[in-house]
Order: structure tokens, then C-alpha cells, then sequence
């Protein structure tokens, strides 16, 4: 059994079995290796998260504002934002790090910490995702009920029990990674960041409860949702279909169309990876996943500002006001 420091070191009792468990020293994120040119990657990964960073944080300060977007689907929209400065910042920062910088041993404590954030921020981006679906469903199927259904209530309700739901399925996948038992000081995960799938098959114990989870969690995270999705655009296609007006068919289509893009972004990618998962090369999948997760953030506030008419022309007004004002004084 591997021994170490008592600060990287936690001896803990099983189960079913009276034998220790040995954590390792640390772990080695070996992504990204033998691909030429990476740096250029890199700082493109860089401005990613600052455009990131500024789009969403703009879009989150108009949401908050102009009163007029205090609805209950840009309470959505502010969540979502807040969500990927959130993924952003837990992912793309590390990644720098650790292979620009060249800092790719990460404590076990660390990495835990990182598997968590990353995976609890992607679960969120993914249900609120839906829960926007939720929202035009309910919009352009039940108009008339809309204002009784969807109301700011149940939205902050819907999104409590997102991240309810989030937080609940990542800490019992972590707890079930912090009872494997590792046979190496340093593990070597071949991924851009404490990846769980990785990080639960390089462990030497018994690791089905993580094997389980990494089946669950997809289909509770993606697969779910996305046939939700799928669903609703289905209802909302007929109902299109039945409207006679040509006006009012283009107007629902606008309203759904920024949204279907942010979905095609968000789940292709990744559906496609999982998907083709065996014959794809190993560098193929890291690097089509760390796009997967860096782009989405920095799309997000584009498609909402340059799709939805009502955002537009709140942000026209306070750039009105910006430009204006200052002169005036």
C-alpha cells in the first residue's frame, strides 16, 4: 500500500471489507500529449474565457437592469449566464495552467475539489437548458395559461430544484471517488481536467458504485433532458404547423430559434462524442470535449443578444443611455 504525508493522505474504512484505503499523492493530467502546436490552442482557449466572461456578465447586468426582462424566462437566462461564468471559471483556468504553465500534478484534494465544480456547473448548463425548453413549450403550446403556469415562483422553484438535483447526484459521485483505493503515488488520468471516468477506472479497488454512476449520470444529465427537449420542439412544431398566419408562425419560430442554437452547441458535441466514443483516437475526443465545454459559455450571450428582440432593444436603450448621458454632463 502506498504511504505518504498525513496532509495528502486519508486512511478511511470500508464497508464491506476491513482494508484501508490508499489515496494517491497526486494525480497527472496528461491531456493534449504528443499534439503539436497546442499553445496556439491555449491562448485561444484564453480569449474564449474572457469573451466569456465579459458576454455573460453583460448579459446578466441588462438582465438586472431593465424590469422589463424581470420575467420568468430571463430568470432563466440569468441562471444559465451565471452558470457558465461558473464552468468557465472552474475549467479553463486549471487547464491553463496546467498545460500551458506546465503545472499538470494536481493534489488529490484538488482534484477532487475541480471534478466537482466542472461537473456540478455542466449539470446545471444542462437542466436550465431544458427548463428554457420548459418555457416555450409552455409559451407557444398553452399561451393563454401561460402567465398562470409559468410564473417568477415556479421558475425560482424549477431552478432551486436544478441545483438541488446537481449537487445531490456530484456528491455522491465524489463521495464514491473518495472510497477508491489508488496502488500509485502519481496516476496519470489522460484528460484536460480530474475527468470522473478517468479518475474512478485508474483506481485498483472495487469501483462499480463509480461505474454505476458514470452510467446514471449521463442519462440523468443529458439523455433526459435532451429527449425532453426533443419532445417539446416535437409540440411546438405542430402547433407552428396548425398556425395559419404566416406572421405569427415567423414570430414563434424567432422566439425558439435562439434557443435551438444554444441546444445544437451544447448537446451535439458531446452526444457525438459519447456516442462515437470507440472509434474516435483519444485526442480526438479531449479536444472535441474541451471545446464541448469552452464554447457553449462564450456562445451563449452572442445567440441571446443578437436573437431575442426584446434583449436587443433593452441593450440598445442602455447603450443609448451610456453614450447620452455622459455628453450631458
Amino acid at each position: 500500500m502506498s504511504t505518504g504525508s498525513a496532509s495528502e493522505r486519508t486512511i478511511i474504512s470500508g464497508v464491506s471489507e476491513n482494508k484501508n484505503i490508499s489515496i494517491p499523492t497526486y494525480f497527472y493530467i496528461s491531456g493534449f500529449s504528443g499534439i503539436p502546436h497546442m499553445t496556439y490552442y491555449y491562448v485561444f482557449l484564453f480569449f474564449v474565457y474572457v469573451i466569456s466572461l465579459l458576454g455573460n456578465s453583460c448579459l446578466m447586468f441588462v438582465i438586472i437592469s431593465d424590469r422589463n426582462l424581470h420575467t420568468p424566462k430571463y430568470i432563466a437566462v440569468f441562471n444559465l449566464s451565471f452558470t457558465d461564468i461558473c464552468e468557465s471559471t472552474a475549467l479553463i483556468p486549471q487547464l491553463l495552467d496546467s498545460f500551458l504553465f506546465g503545472n499538470q500534478m494536481m493534489p488529490y484534494g484538488l482534484c477532487l475539489c475541480s471534478m466537482f465544480s466542472v461537473l456540478l456547473f455542466l449539470t446545471v448548463q444542462s437542466l436550465t437548458l431544458t427548463i428554457l425548453s420548459y418555457d416555450r413549450l409552455v409559451a407557444i403550446c398553452l399561451p393563454l395559461r401561460y402567465h398562470m403556469i409559468v410564473t417568477h415562483r415556479s421558475m425560482f422553484a424549477i431552478i432551486a430544484a436544478a441545483w438541488k438535483l446537481a449537487l445531490v447526484m456530484d456528491i455522491i459521485a465524489i463521495v464514491f471517488i473518495s472510497r477508491l483505493s489508488f496502488c500509485r503515488h502519481i496516476v496519470i488520468i489522460n484528460s484536460f481536467y480530474c475527468d470522473h471516468g478517468p479518475v474512478f477506472r485508474s483506481a485498483c479497488s472495487n469501483n462499480f458504485p463509480s461505474s454505476v454512476m458514470s452510467f446514471a449520470s449521463p442519462v440523468l444529465v443529458l439523455w433526459f433532458p435532451l429527449c425532453f427537449i426533443v419532445f417539446s420542439y416535437t409540440c411546438i412544431a405542430v402547433i407552428l404547423y396548425r398556425i395559419t398566419a404566416p406572421k405569427d408562425r415567423r414570430k414563434a419560430t424567432k422566439t425558439c430559434s435562439g434557443h435551438l442554437m444554444l441546444v445544437s452547441i451544447f448537446y451535439l458535441p458531446i452526444c457525438l462524442t459519447y456516442a462515437l466514443g470507440p472509434i474516435v483516437d483519444t485526442n480526438s475526443r479531449i479536444i472535441n470535449l474541451s471545446l464541448t465545454s469552452a464554447l457553449p459559455p462564450m456562445l451563449n450571450p452572442i445567440i441571446y443578444t443578437f436573437m431575442t428582440e426584446e434583449f436587443m432593444v433593452s441593450l440598445k436603450k442602455h447603450l443609448k443611455r451610456g453614450i447620452i448621458y455622459p455628453s450631458r454632463r
